[in-house]
């Protein structure tokens, strides 16, 4: 592609919810309702402003854990397949992401929530993939030890075969519904899995049919060695950070190149770094923004989030020195790995005080936050979608619901009228939206395969 020729194609953006929002301290300011994390029709609101933008999905993160202290900021956190049933009903066209861990469900409960989810949706079911890390929530579930990293990869890998197998195990046409002959259902199309592995043991078939989409799209958060293989095997969509462009096209293009060597159509699996857009009138209103936000955080217990991200006690941390010359290297990390390299490598590149690098953690955790105009945001977007760095982005709106409403209200018209976004929905499902096809049953596409051998 010549200098002076536009990538073909157009962009997915997902709208990542969050309470009140992204940013540790939205909820502090007057707008913000802290009641907010556990009220349904707040939720309700937030996907019809991201339908009416024609977004692709909403997204939903969880975890078996309260996350940090209750004191730092609402905690309260709606299972998220309940959460989307509800706003499945509240919209018609719009995806639903739910985050699950392989590390403490077991796969015919999750296979079987995902698919009521995906029928109950029309086909707009997404499963976010994680294999959680963090001693609390293994203490939550009968462990006295974080499972090592690369184990729980491997049971995620084995858990996500199992959950295909069980949503393969109706074929699209097992009910007949036949009233003349008393027939609903035709058994020689069920499958049941029969799956006996390392970690699972898995007999009879699922009690729910195959959606519209054939089954939830798989989505990936993971950006670790272990964690990019695993997305280019399995992930359709991926959830990733990056605070530099260059950054952001190495995981691009090595993602890519790995989903090939998996024999996978690289156009299969869709790169989505998430970003924080600080949206105002000028640039600097939205820098005003964006340091009144930093001015509500409590160090105090941003800190010790800090602390546990990089391995350390939060007394070896310093709020006005950088951060301290030697922590412990990524491979003795065995909770988020790639988060903790992105984290260090921000502080060391960029000099900052734990007190400044706090400050740039709160609103994204790590993820890309931009602050400016409605354009230059658009023009951001744009860059990296270019720049082969992105197939498109999580929006994680720093307060809820004025962010999104100004995405979709002053960022997405931009990008339609460039060409870059849609204007209407053209599908029904999530994989309709993402341009991912409708996967064949591998049971009958065996079954079809051995009689034309035969």
């Amino acid at each position: 592609m010549s200098s002076s020729e536009k990538r073909p194609g157009r962009l997915h953006l997902n709208a990542f919810l969050m309470s009140v929002g992204h940013h540790e301290a939205a909820w502090r300011l007057p707008e913000s309702d802290p009641y907010a994390d556990l009220d349904v029709e707040h939720f309700k609101n937030l996907a019809r402003i991201a339908e009416r933008g024609k977004l692709d999905s909403l997204f939903l993160a969880d975890g078996p854990v309260l996350w940090d202290q209750v004191g730092r900021r609402p905690s309260g956190v709606l299972e998220p397949t309940v959460l989307l049933t509800a706003l499945a009903g509240a919209t018609s066209r719009i995806g639903l992401i739910a985050t699950a861990s392989t590390t403490y469900n077991e796969p015919y409960n999750l296979a079987r929530r995902f698919a009521s989810l995906d029928v109950v949706s029309g086909g707009r079911a997404g499963w976010n993939i994680v294999t959680t890390a963090g001693l609390d929530a293994a203490r939550n579930f009968n462990l006295d030890h974080l499972p090592a990293h690369k184990e729980r990869y491997e049971r995620a890998a084995e858990f996500v075969d199992v959950s295909l197998k069980l949503w393969d195990s109706w074929d699209d046409d097992v009910i007949v519904a036949d009233k003349e002959t008393g027939v609903w259902g035709d058994d020689t199309r069920i499958y049941p899995p029969a799956h006996q592995g390392r970690y699972y043991s898995v007999a009879g078939a699922l009690n729910v049919p195959r959606s519209a989409q054939g089954h939830p799209v798989l989505v990936q958060a993971g950006s670790s060695e272990n964690g990019r293989n695993f997305a280019a095997r399995y992930a359709e969509a991926v959830f990733t950070a990056h605070q530099t462009l260059t950054d952001a096209q190495e995981f691009y293009d090595d993602l890519k190149r790995r989903a090939v060597e998996f024999g996978r159509d690289p156009d299969h699996i869709k790169v989505l770094p998430g970003i924080v857009p600080i949206i105002g009138a000028t640039p600097a209103e939205a820098r005003a923004l964006e340091a009144e936000l930093e001015r509500l955080i409590r160090p105090e217990y941003a800190l010790a989030q800090l602390a546990g991200l990089l391995g350390i006690e939060a007394s070896e941390l310093s709020l006005d020195a950088p951060l301290p010359a030697h922590l412990p290297e990524e491979e003795q990390i065995e909770g988020a790995k790639s988060r903790r390299t992105l984290v260090v490598n921000l502080g060391r590149r960029e000099n900052l005080t734990v007190r400044e690098l706090i400050g740039r953690l709160g609103g994204g955790r790590g993820h890309l936050t931009f602050s400016g105009t409605a354009v230059q945001v658009a023009d951001k977007i744009e860059t990296w979608y270019e720049s082969g760095a992105a197939d498109g982005f999580n929006i994680m709106a720093p307060v809820l619901p004025s962010g999104l409403t100004a995405f979709v209200d002053q960022v997405v018209p931009i990008l339609q009228e460039r060409g870059r976004f849609r204007t209407e929905y053209t599908g029904r499902t999530l994989r309709e939206h993402f341009g991912l096809p409708r996967p064949a049953n591998r049971n009958t596409t065996a079954a079809t395969a051995d009689a034309v051998f035969r």
